[in-house]
């Protein structure tokens, strides 16, 4: 049997704390609950959780914070709870690579439901990384990104400016190369799902993508695409 899953629950109010908790155990799942991003830090050192349920108004370090700082350290599944109905919340969400976020109040089965439930089948589906590149630079064909500058610099020496989400989509495929990834995978992988209105923006990044490092873009032999399976990455990837 696979294991159960584990699931960090961070907001400062103790009633949502408690409510989310007991609902989610009660349906099977090991929970921790935590007011704080230290106390999250703290469960994290005995072992990371498979998602972790993040409150983004809460007191001194916010939820944007933790989730930012998390990022630098884990590849964890991440699950926005917010008060604000402007949508503020989730795009600053989003830009921190969120999976989903839902608005309180909130029904704790809608959470399990079509929220946690969802996020980890998708997560789960995701393929293998071939270790996350952490390195400072990645070559491929006339290419060299620098990680750290989120640089693309071509053999003339000329850097071409990558916007947050080209970088993300490259990075995406420089971590799976040879492999095709399906149009929601690549979501995943670059924004997460709570980017669902934005599914059909995977075909168009991967054009503008295409304009930025293929010599000629409307016959791609970089970024090759798979009729009815998604894109795949075919150049030498070599690491530094």
């Amino acid at each position: 049997m696979p294991p159960t899953p584990h699931i960090a629950v961070v907001d400062d109010h103790r009633d949502i704390r408690d409510l989310v908790g007991k609902y989610l155990t009660h349906q099977g799942y090991r929970v921790s609950v935590a007011e704080s991003g230290e106390a999250l830090r703290r469960i994290l050192e005995k072992g990371a959780p498979d998602l972790v349920v993040l409150d983004i108004m809460m007191p001194g370090e916010d939820g944007l914070t933790v989730c930012r700082q998390l990022r630098t350290t884990a590849e964890l599944p991440v699950i926005f709870l917010t008060a604000m109905a402007d949508g503020t919340d989730r795009i600053v969400g989003l830009e921190l690579g969120a999976d989903d976020y839902i608005t309180k109040p909130f029904n704790p089965r809608e959470l399990l439901a079509r929220r946690i439930r969802a996020v980890l089948r998708r997560v789960n589906s995701l393929p293998p990384q071939r270790g996350r590149i952490k390195a400072k630079t990645i070559r491929f064909d006339v290419w060299e990104l620098d990680t750290g500058r989120r640089e693309l610099v071509g053999r003339d020496g000329i850097s071409v400016p990558l916007s947050t989400a080209e970088f993300r989509l490259l990075s995406a495929f420089l971590e799976h190369p040879g492999l095709v990834l399906s149009r929601d995978q690549l979501l995943d992988l670059t924004a997460g799902r709570a980017a669902e209105s934005f599914d059909r923006s995977i075909d168009n990044q991967v054009s503008r993508l295409r304009k930025k490092i293929e010599s000629d873009p409307k016959n791609p032999s970089l970024i090759k695409t798979h009729w009815g399976g998604g894109y795949s990455f075919v150049a030498e990837v070599e690491v530094h």
